[in-house]
């Protein structure tokens, strides 16, 4: 999986330059599904309230890094778990954090900035209580928070990349870039679909290959 040390920066760098198309694809069929789901008004006006409100706490208030770099940090880890790793130490604060593991590999070292970990929390927490106590008369509050949490992921995300980050340059700019699109594509392409049920995630998924092999094929033509 490219792991760290094992594959030269140059070759994450090819990789990455063929991987445009699906980036351009990925970028397509995202249009694709936000226009198909516009309609969702019970998704959208309190998903967008909710990202509004944390807007304005971002903008007035203190950031609260120590709670994104825990949030970073434990990303690292579950990532690292899910690959089959272990983790040794973790460490979290205000000021920076680390963890120890004992594998490493791109969607470790990249994972914080593509998966929104409390965006993540907020559905399966509002989904156990959906099931446990039938929590469907407050899907509005879901859909705030779903919003808040992920303007939080992205603001913050945001913030932290203005400063050189050990994960980005040990990848490579550009090769660190490509995956974190993609990898931020990916969660909207499965999210939005099962947040507005108006096209399926299969749907949204195939719109993404057809996109990447249009791509593809307008490349070979203009080439050859």
């Amino acid at each position: 999986m490219l792991n760290n040390g094992r594959v030269p920066k140059w070759c994450k760098t090819i990789v990455a330059v063929l991987l445009l198309p699906v980036c351009a694809g990925a970028g397509e069929a995202l249009w694709r599904v936000l226009q198909a789901s516009g309609n969702a008004d019970t998704l959208w006006v309190a998903a967008l309230a909710g990202a509004g409100c944390w807007v304005v706490v971002y903008l007035l208030l203190p950031k609260p890094m120590w709670v994104y770099v825990f949030g970073h940090e434990l990303t690292h880890a579950l990532w690292t778990w899910m690959l089959g790793g272990k983790v040794k130490k973790f460490k979290a604060s205000a000021n920076g954090g680390h963890v120890v593991v004992s594998k490493n590999n791109f969607a470790i070292s990249l994972a914080p900035y593509f998966f929104p970990l409390y965006a993540m929390l907020v559905v399966i927490v509002f989904q156990g209580g959906q099931w446990l106590w039938h929590w469907q008369r407050y899907v509005v509050w879901f859909h705030l928070l779903l919003g808040a949490a992920y303007a939080f992921h992205v603001t913050l995300t945001g913030h932290i990349l203005k400063q050189s980050q050990t994960d980005i340059t040990e990848q490579g700019y550009f090769f660190s870039a490509v995956v974190v699109f993609l990898g931020n594509i990916s969660v909207l392409l499965v999210g939005i679909p099962l947040l507005a049920a108006r096209v399926g995630v299969l749907t949204a998924l195939g719109w993404w290959l057809n996109g990447s092999l249009a791509v593809i094929h307008r490349l070979g033509q203009a080439v050859f």
